[in-house]
């Protein structure tokens, strides 16, 4: 039904809607119902109406662009997230600037002074450092941070998986599998998410009579880069001989561990019982397949376009500055 240059009014009838309630449904103004938002951007589509955005932006002051700063896009995890933004973005009218930071602090101020010059309607940021600020960056400014809580909280939409629950719940997984000396395996350069699934992690020792040290439940490995981690990890296991878990902060590396593990003599799950963090895809392909934990990037995604398009549309006081989002544990050959 491709039909060229329809008015709103047209588009309003055959949506069955009012005109105002198109308008508000194409400037993403609010009050209507997400049953009404698709009924009318059906329409939309299925006619080929295409609004003046030129015009628009020059009227409301908008560019219709986001920013979005990602650490590593080659990492599962962030590459997924940023699709599934860039795609709820675009059904909303919205174009994005994807920025790539390789975990460079220098590169990411970089890109946020970019940003700025660009007038984008709003920011997301996924930080690549240990600790972050967003320098010269308005308070009011429509701003959401995922995964990676900055220093300064306070000014700030903060969305995340709950990284403490996941860690809590795949150390007591290990218990319950038989496991009596496990330990959680990371790098030394962390991040507020590995973090708290360090936490998780010790709190989860705790609720179980199990006495933390970090000379023996804690197994730090070279940065990605190294190629001494068999010489760490085979050291670390010379020094704990008991270790029978491990947790591993993230998939990346606990496949380092899948890998070497049996290089050094020990069997995975019969001799060390192992669940990592991500469920990437490599867990199920690799050999025994990896127990992991699920984030549900889908509705991390959704979370944060909502919320974005809310503070960009005067609604900020609907949005929690705090939102965590569970996550599931999903069980594999590498824990049975």
């Amino acid at each position: 039904m491709k039909k060229k240059n329809l008015s709103i009014k047209e588009i309003a009838q055959l949506s069955n809607v009012s005109v105002a309630t198109v308008s508000r449904v194409i400037n993403e103004r609010g009050g209507f119902s997400d049953e009404t938002r698709k009924k009318v951007l059906k329409v939309i589509n299925e006619t080929g109406y295409e609004a003046n955005n030129i015009a628009k932006s020059l009227r409301m002051s908008k560019s219709y662009s986001i920013g979005i700063i990602v650490p590593d896009i080659g990492n599962f995890f962030f590459a997924d997230i940023v699709q599934k933004i860039e795609e709820l973005l675009f059904e909303r009218n919205y174009a994005t600037i994807i920025c790539n930071t390789a975990r460079s602090s220098s590169k990411e101020k970089a890109y946020l002074k970019m940003l700025e010059s660009k007038m984008i309607d709003g920011l997301i940021v996924i930080s690549g450092a240990e600790q972050f600020e967003l320098e010269n960056i308005n308070s009011d400014f429509p701003l959401i941070c995922i995964d990676r809580m900055p220093k300064n909280p306070e000014s700030t939409i903060f969305i995340s998986s709950n990284h403490y629950q996941g860690a809590f719940e795949a150390t007591e997984l290990l218990l319950s599998k038989g496991c009596k000396n496990p330990c959680v395996a990371l790098h030394r350069k962390t991040s507020s998410a590995s973090r708290e699934r360090q936490k998780g992690f010790k709190d989860a020792l705790k609720k179980n009579n199990i006495t933390y040290n970090e000379k023996s439940n804690l197994l730090y490995l070279p940065a990605e880069k190294s190629d001494n981690k068999i010489s760490v990890i085979k050291k670390f296991l010379k020094n704990n001989p008991d270790i029978d878990g491990i947790f591993a902060v993230n998939d990346n590396i606990a496949l380092v561990l899948l890998d070497i593990l049996p290089e050094l003599g020990k069997n995975i799950p019969e001799d060390i019982k192992l669940i990592g963090f991500d469920n990437t895809a490599g867990a199920h392909y690799c050999k025994p397949k990896l127990s992991s934990v699920k984030q549900n990037t889908s509705k991390i995604a959704k979370r944060t376009v909502d919320s974005l398009l809310d503070i960009i549309n005067g609604r900020r006081d609907q949005v929690n500055k705090y939102q965590l989002e569970p996550v599931q544990l999903i069980l594999r050959e590498s824990t049975d």
